[in-house]
């Protein structure tokens, strides 16, 4: 509007502005020199303030330009002053600005806490997608069935999360702690919603390469599985026979050139056969879920103690890293490190310091290996169930949490166990049963990241398939 009144006095549609005082017209050189020099041209013949009297001579344009000055002055000082105002608050570890979908700020004591509303929905959000099913247009659409909206304010707000505001937030890092300002990583003081190894897993999945693009017919099992005679891909096809019956075959891509591959096709139906046949052999029988279930209930009422070896070795870590960071700002005020070289070494100190405050509270709490235990064995012993009565998507991720290298050949499905599920179909001893105990806590407290993704899935798939029951099942048969 400035620029289209000027334009307007250049073609003589005006000779004169009213404005209240001179620091409503120009805050910057370019727009003050702008008023001058239409006044030495003479196309500007006056300008009137409210509070401030002007004579169009010499002295009046050299007044003007003085206030102009202070103008900008004032402007680069407010400026400045905010600047520092936000380094002090980013050092202290808050977010100088509106707080993200699933925070909100504090206006009492100026910080940024969880949404009561919100912050479990944003965190459910995560946690589809992390289990790697859930395209972000998905999972926009999922989200609207929750009813999650962005936060009502004066300018906006109250509207469903588009994909592109859902792409934002699985981008942003400081739903995992860490605050991005000015190009710079701070450690924020606000409660994280996710680890920072889930956040990075997170991003992975965002930019997986090679992602399959949407297809109009939908196939469960398409995308996980190879075939055993020539490693090509294996797809799916719906077929229609004479009777006009329908039906859903799997079979190799055979697109290699420089091999004829010899496989045929499989139903879907006889290729889920397949899949109970597996789940079988890695099922726990009731009785055995039962016992192993009261031996994680004595194991945990025994251990009452942490491990104080551990927690010392990750708390001297941690100091140490502090104490690295202190000579670093020192090397960098004297001038021994440039300002590039500092800021990278910082955001590796930062996320290796994070790493270890986070195993420091898993080791704090010792028997933080029990409950992903639980729910491992209460899933082996109902996986088989929850597949046959689960909907397609439920069943694929069945497969992905319990199987990997899934080779077919001569119509059948080759296919093996995850860690820590294995092969149980022969003679389950107890002392086998208790090192598969062994394996989750082993797995579980390395922070295994394979071991994580698969308790995502279990975890993903138990808050969907709680109310399918064994006996539930035993009964439609």
């Amino acid at each position: 509007m400035f620029d289209e009144m000027l334009s307007r006095i250049e073609r003589g549609e005006a000779q004169g502005i009213i404005a209240w005082h001179p620091d409503r017209l120009a805050r910057n050189s370019i727009d003050g020199g702008k008023i001058i020099y239409l006044l030495d041209r003479k196309l500007l013949v006056d300008v009137k303030f409210a509070n401030f009297t002007f004579e169009n001579n010499p002295q009046g344009k050299f007044m003007l330009s003085i206030i102009f000055g202070y103008s900008k002055y004032y402007v680069d000082n407010l400026s400045e002053n905010v600047k520092r105002g936000n380094r002090a608050k980013l050092l202290r570890g808050w977010r100088p600005n509106h707080a993200p979908t699933g925070y909100i700020n504090d206006v009492a004591t100026k910080t940024i806490i969880r949404d009561a509303d919100r912050f479990k929905l944003v965190r459910k959000m995560f946690d589809h997608f992390l289990t790697d099913t859930y395209s972000i247009k998905r999972l926009a659409l999922e989200t609207r069935s929750w009813g999650l909206k962005s936060r009502q304010c004066k300018r906006m707000g109250g509207k469903y999360l588009s994909v592109s505001n859902v792409h934002h937030l699985l981008t942003n890092p400081f739903y995992a702690g860490v605050v991005m300002w000015g190009g710079e990583t701070y450690t924020g003081a606000h409660e994280p919603m996710l680890t920072r190894e889930e956040f990075e897993r997170v991003q992975i999945i965002l930019g997986r390469p090679n992602k399959p693009s949407p297809k109009k017919h939908h196939f469960p099992f398409t995308g996980m599985m190879r075939c055993g005679e020539c490693g090509s891909s294996v797809t799916a096809e719906k077929k229609v026979n004479r009777y006009g019956k329908r039906y859903i075959y799997y079979h190799c891509t055979k697109r290699r050139i420089d091999y004829r591959c010899t496989q045929r096709s499989i139903t879907s139906v006889n290729l889920e056969k397949n899949f109970e046949e597996f789940l079988e052999q890695i099922s726990i029988p009731q009785k055995t879920h039962e016992w192993t279930l009261k031996q994680i209930d004595k194991a945990r009422a025994e251990q009452g103690m942490v491990s104080a070896e551990q927690v010392r070795s990750l708390e001297k870590s941690i100091q140490d890293i502090s104490k690295h960071m202190g000579n670093l700002t020192t090397l960098c005020i004297r001038g021994l490190v440039d300002d590039t070289e500092f800021t990278k070494q910082r955001e590796g100190l930062q996320r290796e310091q994070q790493l270890l405050q986070e195993r420091l509270v898993l080791a704090k709490k010792g028997t933080a290996w029990f409950e992903p235990a639980q729910v491992l064995i209460s899933f082996s012993n109902r996986a088989i169930v929850w597949f046959r009565e689960g909907d397609a998507q439920i069943k694929r991720e069945i497969i992905e949490a319990t199987g990997s290298n899934l080779l077919l050949r001569d119509k059948k499905l080759f296919i093996k166990a995850r860690k820590p599920f294995s092969d149980r179909s022969k003679r389950l001893t107890h002392s086998k049963q208790l090192a598969v105990l062994e394996d989750i806590r082993t797995l579980h407290t390395n922070m295994d990241a394979d071991f994580q993704h698969t308790m995502r899935l279990v975890r993903h798939i138990a808050s969907k398939c709680f109310y399918i029951t064994p006996q539930d099942s035993e009964s439609k048969k």
